[in-house]
């Protein structure tokens, strides 16, 4: 039996790891689940897979969440280091679907196992790829990619030797925007950028693909988790979000990875790796579908992507800025106080503000530091809201 972890199991990358796990519950050992507000979803989910540990990330969501499984025989905790604590507890395979940098932390804790951490927060490679690879290595733990495009790379990559690899595509479903005159982004509402054409995700990481930030920070992991050149990493717009990656190889050659817009296929295969095994999704009537559409992706549109480039070719603690800078041109954009595209200059001003400083590019890359960063990137961030207004 498979002792299982699921940090951020509220989220929807969470949700669909549990209906994968809920579908074979003689085969999984529930140690642990974290959430946030949502404790009603958390506690029907800690009873229903029995899970030993269940933590609201929030202090203030304790007294409800230990109400709800008062009588369950399921621990409960909240708060950041209940967390840490959750991931911290012995488990054979951690997914890692906590929302933003918070995900670093508790994701770090749970390669202490030397077991497996399915990695679906983006942030933890953005914003500290080099530690976190190396306290993989350091604990004989493994990496798995979850995102859809990543896990698509991956799997292209089985039996593959990455000298080969000439080229990585990364596509981009162009989010909802991706048809509207370039001249109307200016007006685009929250509303509006909250509504994706193919998938069914959060709202922060649906009005992350409306702007292509969730793109950006694909870029930057991709680079980080298959050791890469920026060079060598393309993106591409598929409005079919069918082909989720392709690997180019010096011989010519293109190996590209198909599957519905389901995330269920990447956690499927994250659980069941090295093996594959049966997962509930549609299986693609290639007939029907008749063809698959590219675009170039324009960065007139997406200026995002450059911002990408740019925190590719810096380094150092570039990432941890980047996405600190990134996740409060959300919040601003959320909360009405900046407009759409303000979010990618604020992002492209915090960074040009910190690298005027100093100590970005040349800074040794510890936690510490990129907690740090992380902090400080959020203040120059905040400070400049208000000239974008």
């Amino acid at each position: 039996m498979k002792r299982i972890t699921v940090l951020g199991a509220t989220g929807s990358i969470g949700q669909s790891t549990l209906d994968l796990i809920a579908r074979q519950p003689q085969a999984y050992d529930v140690v642990a689940l974290t959430g946030g507000r949502n404790v009603v979803q958390l506690a029907k989910d800690a009873i229903a897979l029995k899970a030993d540990f269940a933590v609201t990330c929030f202090d203030e969501c304790y007294d409800e969440l230990a109400a709800l499984l008062s009588g369950s025989g399921v621990a409960v905790a909240a708060g950041a280091e209940a967390v840490k604590e959750a991931a911290l507890r012995p488990a054979d395979w951690t997914m890692s679907a906590i929302v933003g940098a918070a995900g670093l932390v508790p994701g770090m804790a749970a390669l202490s196992h030397g077991a497996t951490l399915a990695l679906a927060n983006k942030e933890s490679l953005v914003t500290a790829g080099p530690i976190l690879l190396t306290e993989a290595r350091a604990h004989n733990a493994t990496i798995l990619p979850v995102d859809s495009e990543h896990s698509a790379v991956f799997q292209a990559l089985v039996g593959e030797d990455m000298s080969a690899v000439e080229r990585i595509i990364i596509t981009a479903s162009g989010g909802a925007f991706r048809d509207w005159p370039i001249e109307k982004l200016a007006t685009a509402t929250l509303a509006e950028a909250s509504r994706h054409p193919n998938w069914d995700m959060g709202q922060r990481i649906t009005i992350d693909s409306a702007s292509m930030f969730n793109k950006a920070m694909e870029l930057i992991e991709t680079k980080e988790f298959f050791g890469c050149t920026p060079d060598q990493i393309e993106t591409v717009i598929h409005p079919e979000s069918l082909i989720h990656a392709l690997v180019g190889f010096c011989d010519g050659g293109i190996m590209a990875h198909v599957g519905p817009p389901d995330m269920r296929h990447a956690i499927g295969y994250a659980l069941h790796w090295p093996s594959r095994g049966d997962v509930p999704v549609e299986r693609l009537d290639l007939a029907k579908i008749g063809q698959f559409n590219f675009r170039a992706a324009d960065s007139a549109r997406y200026p995002a992507l450059e911002i990408a480039r740019h925190v590719m070719e810096e380094g150092g603690l570039t990432g941890a800025a980047f996405n600190a800078a990134k996740e409060r041109a959300l919040d601003a954009f959320v909360a009405g106080e900046i407009g759409f595209l303000d979010m990618a200059r604020l992002v492209d001003a915090t960074l040009n503000k910190m690298s005027a400083q100093g100590g970005l590019q040349n800074a040794t890359i510890s936690l510490d530091n990129v907690l740090d960063t992380d902090r400080l990137a959020r203040i120059r961030a905040g400070e400049l809201i208000a000239t974008l207004g």
